[in-house]
């Protein structure tokens, strides 16, 4: 039998003054030697050297398909069309868009006249939404007069043509720059869509603006120094989660059903969560990263986040599948949505492993074994499990992202090293104190994990968790301007999450109730490599047994 080892830390909360003079200190070579030692020692990297490691390190967890030869693409009407979910206070769904175009109850034109009045209103609040980084007012307008074309002449490109989606800053869109949450970078517009991007305009999405996000997405809570901190929708003074603010924020607003953001260690899930909408991290090498900002190449994943389920599974649909531009890509299955709309839960195995599980706010753990039986409910049968050395996979999943980023910002380092926030220069300093040996310890563990969860997914069809182990944070009043560095409510954040990065498995968030604050609690479903349908389904379920509450601070773009 193994030992859970993942612990609650309680660490020192820097922030303001304190925060600023930390930074100094770090990055100052005299006063950084007599730091480090305990940045290392808290962060588990010492512990992480001292571990013996036979197995061959494994760079990347990509897992090739044996599945052989080609299904029919999945058939986007009909799983807009299916029969509504939603229980309580019901967003406006890609559908709903949909028919008010058909019906001519509405244009794209007058869709995108309201979104860019919304976003301009959401800003002009006390405190400002800042869910967008850049809107380009005549682009959108420009989208929006074709769609609305293509409408009257009777051929919409599909059931997302004109349906507002927002996209993080840190994908490539024409006709925007990629400041990747920064201050320096993105000096000229991308010349280029980036793959997503470009199957979303191919599909008619009317794309309205660059979503803000944590600098970089070195951090999970979302704040950001120089575009604005975003703000939570259902409590304005608590975070969104991060690093997808933006499009959290944007879709739990109402500002738009679908965006697409980008998860290198949680950044789709951990704000999914937050906010209260779904988010899905499909597997490594199932949705391109072409145009994506390089900041973690062998963790990161772009995909959607919605409020619906279904609507989830749309923008996946569409997204998704090989690209010649992203050779991670062109090893996976064919894409399926088999059994999206179909309740029986029966021939499902569904994996707990019960410290783990429980090691959460106990609020957040009744209310996902309240959803756990949901799914008894429904025929699926819960297996116990245990999975080993779950603390040695957060220690080599933060060694592998803090060193990637810091590699990869390197070339920036000397000229704008100081444009950074400080808790982002804090990390980056750490990223750079790794060693290569420390690197490759790390994919070590990588290798090891890997075969840890291929075990346990033998058994079960996915592993269930809560998304995170505490619901959104409240932003501080001395964490403006600067930011704060917290590790202990980053760990609470990110308990469940770092696996599904570290081993490539397809993971999804989605809302299962609220605390008693009224803010979001969402739950985790991690699959097996390829088997985004299951978890979309296990969504799509939780929606007709939750009752959905309205935000503090929402937009009806389809009023009437």
């Amino acid at each position: 039998m193994s030992q859970y080892d993942l612990k609650a830390v309680n660490l020192p909360r820097l922030a303001g003054a304190g925060l600023r003079a930390f930074t100094e200190l770090v990055e100052n070579p005299v006063t950084a030697s007599l730091l480090m030692g305990n940045l290392l020692e808290s962060g588990g990297i010492t512990k992480l050297r001292r571990m013996t490691l036979d197995e061959s390190p494994t760079f990347t967890p990509l897992v090739e398909s044996t599945e052989t030869g080609s299904a029919p693409a999945p058939d986007l009407d009909s799983i807009a069309r299916a029969p509504a979910t939603a229980n309580g206070f019901r967003f406006a769904t890609v559908r709903d868009y949909a028919d008010a175009y058909r019906a001519n109850r509405l244009t794209p034109e007058d869709v995108a006249r309201r979104v860019l009045d919304s976003i301009k209103e959401s800003d002009s609040r006390s405190p400002a939404l800042r869910a967008f980084i850049a809107v380009n007012a005549d682009d959108v307008m420009a989208q929006a007069r074709a769609s609305a074309q293509r409408h009257r002449d009777g051929k919409p490109l599909s059931v997302f043509d004109g349906v507002p989606v927002a996209i993080k800053d840190e994908v490539d869109m024409i006709p925007y720059p990629t400041t990747v949450g920064t201050k320096f970078l993105g000096r000229s517009p991308a010349r280029t869509d980036s793959t997503v991007v470009a199957r979303l305009r191919a599909a008619g999405a009317l794309l309205i603006g660059k979503a803000n996000m944590h600098e970089i997405g070195i951090n999970p809570m979302g704040f950001n120094a120089h575009h604005g901190t975003a703000r939570n929708p259902y409590r304005v003074g608590h975070y969104t989660g991060g690093s997808s603010s933006g499009p959290a924020a944007a879709v739990a607003a109402g500002l738009c059903p679908v965006a697409i953001g980008a998860d290198g260690g949680g950044s789709i899930r951990i704000p999914a969560a937050f906010c209260g909408v779904v988010g899905l991290k499909a597997t490594y090498g199932r949705i391109s990263e072409h145009g994506a900002f390089p900041l973690c190449w062998s963790v990161a994943h772009v995909g959607p986040l919605a409020a619906a389920a279904a609507d989830c599974a749309l923008a996946y649909a569409v997204i998704a599948g090989a690209d010649p531009n992203d050779p991670n890509t062109m090893h996976q299955p064919p894409i399926t949505l088999d059994r999206f709309g179909d309740a029986d839960l029966r021939g499902l195995t569904l994996g707990v492993y019960r410290a783990w599980f429980d090691h959460a706010a106990p609020e957040i753990v009744s209310a996902c074994n309240a959803m756990l039986k949901t799914f008894e409910s429904a025929g699926a049968q819960v297996r116990e499990i245990e999975i080993p050395e779950l603390d040695a996979v957060r220690i080599a999943h933060a060694v592998t992202i803090l060193s990637e980023m810091a590699a990869e910002m390197e070339k920036y380092r000397a000229e704008h090293g100081r444009d950074h926030a400080p808790d982002v220069r804090v990390n980056l300093v750490i990223g750079r104190a790794c060693t290569s040996r420390d690197y490759v310890q790390a994919q070590r563990v990588r290798a090891r994990a890997m075969a840890h969860f291929a075990e346990a997914m033998k058994h079960v069809d996915a592993i269930i968790t809560p998304t995170t182990a505490i619901t959104a944070p409240p932003i501080r009043p001395d964490v403006l301007p600067d930011g704060e560095s917290d590790l202990s409510v980053v760990t609470e954040a990110m308990r469940f999450i770092v696996p599904g990065n570290f081993v490539g498995l397809p993971a999804i968030s989605f809302p299962v109730g609220y605390d008693s604050g009224g803010l979001p609690i969402g739950m985790q479903a991690m699959g097996k490599h390829w088997s985004e349908h299951t978890l979309l389904r296990l969504a799509r379920l939780a929606e007709k047994s939750v009752a959905r509450k309205a935000p503090e601070v929402r937009y009806n773009i389809l009023r009437e």
